[in-house]
């Protein structure tokens, strides 16, 4: 499976792993466009990441299920657990619910340990059938 990523990632330089198909994770490198304060990643940048991974979750879960849906996030709720670091940084999306009209899915943004995270989002997301 393939993701197409919208400009806005394009800029930020997210690239996609194929590692795992099932569960796609985004990743960036430290740069001057992601940098926020002096060493530390911007928290735009960050919760863009986890955005687009939430995204690429639901669509990869949709493509699954065979079902074409326009995607329109409503709400997006972003907790920073810490500064994230001059080195790659990673987000994964996990869907907890994907009814018919709404879904609810869950990022997690980290750097050296998926199971310590620097950040972590929840997004709503409309979905209408795709014309």
């Amino acid at each position: 499976m393939s993701y197409a990523l919208p400009p806005y990632a394009e800029a930020l330089g997210i690239g996609v792993d194929p590692a795992d198909a099932a569960s796609p994770v985004l990743w960036f490198d430290y740069s001057d466009r992601v940098s926020g304060r002096p060493g530390f990643l911007h928290g735009g940048a960050m919760s863009g990441l986890m955005e687009m991974a939430a995204i690429a979750a639901l669509q990869a879960e949709l493509e699954r299920r065979g079902e074409a849906m326009r995607l329109k996030p409503v709400n997006v709720a972003v907790e920073f657990m810490r500064g994230g670091t001059q080195q790659r940084t990673f987000a994964s999306g996990t869907v907890t619910r994907a009814g018919r009209r709404v879904a609810l899915v869950n990022a997690s943004c980290w750097q050296d340990d998926p199971a310590k995270p620097i950040a972590l989002a929840q997004l709503k997301v409309l979905l209408s059938p795709a014309e």
